[in-house]
């Protein structure tokens, strides 16, 4: 099985704080709880989250309306020349690698549920077993897998990690300078409490990611006006401002 999924290391009791708070004024200031933007079938968020990797959400969207346009089912999608497919995604970024891959991503479902592509079994499974089961299949990743989970009409609490909520998430010193975006899936889920349901798991990462969005830039951050420069680490940093503990 793969190891992106696999239990994290205890936290530490900064980082579980600092989570908390994160959580707590990120929130507020963004207006949780925020409504789910998908109400897809776990099928085809699967597809859409392999669609959407390294994507920007507008071409992925297209991709998923001209795929579907195209090949009204997912068996046609697997028995298609894989140029045809190719060409119905050519919104997405490198559609020659997804195209195969979400052929043989839906070959393996296949033979996995005897022949039913329909990814409603995972709602009987526990988020690890299932998230660990998603990421057996060709290409699929931790992102992918929780992607699938949380967004979809199962509305399981599995938390994704964009590129933004990664940036968020090291800067607040959640978790390590050289953690990557992919390993950093179980140390930050490990973090949130245990009896978390899918809305709050959802506001976690959207909270962190708006942030990200808005405010804390990958270029000239805005740290000044930072709700959480008080107990920022990088901002203190880079402003200048003295350490704080959290409260």
């Amino acid at each position: 099985m793969p190891a992106t999924s696999s239990v994290a290391p205890p936290p530490d009791d900064f980082a579980r704080r600092q989570a908390l708070l994160a959580h707590e004024r990120l929130c507020a200031l963004y207006g949780a709880p925020f409504r789910f933007f998908s109400t897809k079938a776990p099928m085809s968020e699967l597809i859409s989250a392999v669609l959407s990797h390294r994507t920007r959400n507008a071409d992925s969207h297209r991709a998923y309306q001209q795929l579907t346009a195209a090949f009204p089912t997912w068996e046609q999608v697997r028995d298609a020349p894989t140029e045809a497919v190719e060409a119905a995604i050519s919104p997405c970024t490198w559609p020659e690698q997804k195209a195969p891959r979400i052929q043989a991503i839906l070959r393996e479902l296949t033979a996995r549920l005897d022949g039913q592509l329909d990814l409603q079994c995972l709602a009987a499974m526990p988020v690890p077993e299932a998230r660990n089961w998603l990421e057996t299949l060709p290409g699929v990743g931790p992102k992918t897998s929780a992607a699938t989970l949380l967004f979809s009409s199962l509305r399981l609490p599995a938390m994704p990690v964009d590129s933004h909520h990664h940036r968020v998430a090291q800067r607040l010193g959640l978790i390590g300078p050289k953690v990557g975006t992919e390993a950093s899936h179980a140390l930050l889920e490990a973090l949130l409490p245990p009896g978390w349901d899918a809305q709050q798991v959802y506001d976690h990462h959207e909270a962190l990611m708006f942030h990200g969005q808005k405010c804390c830039y990958f270029r000239s951050p805005a740290c000044r006006r930072c709700v959480m420069l008080d107990v920022c680490p990088y901002g203190q940093q880079l402003t200048g401002a003295g350490p704080t503990e959290p409260a």
